[in-house]
């Protein structure tokens, strides 16, 4: 798992993962849950666009 986490300390994921919850409200909480899951949605199209234009990418110059 830690091969996923940023390296530098100052790397926003870092921030973020690292962040205190504790002083956050329950709205405030799910705003960021909120947040957080649109920008899961987010990467895991870019990673898929990756995956098909790489596939397209092999399948060219297999022809």
């Amino acid at each position: 798992m830690d091969d996923y986490l940023p390296k530098r300390a100052d790397d926003p994921l870092n921030l973020l993962i690292r962040q205190d919850l504790a002083p956050l409200s329950v709205d405030e909480l799910r705003a960021r849950v909120a947040a957080l899951e649109a920008e899961i949605e987010r990467v895991r199209k870019t990673i898929d666009r990756a995956v098909s234009h790489k596939a397209s990418a092999e399948a060219l110059f297999r022809k």
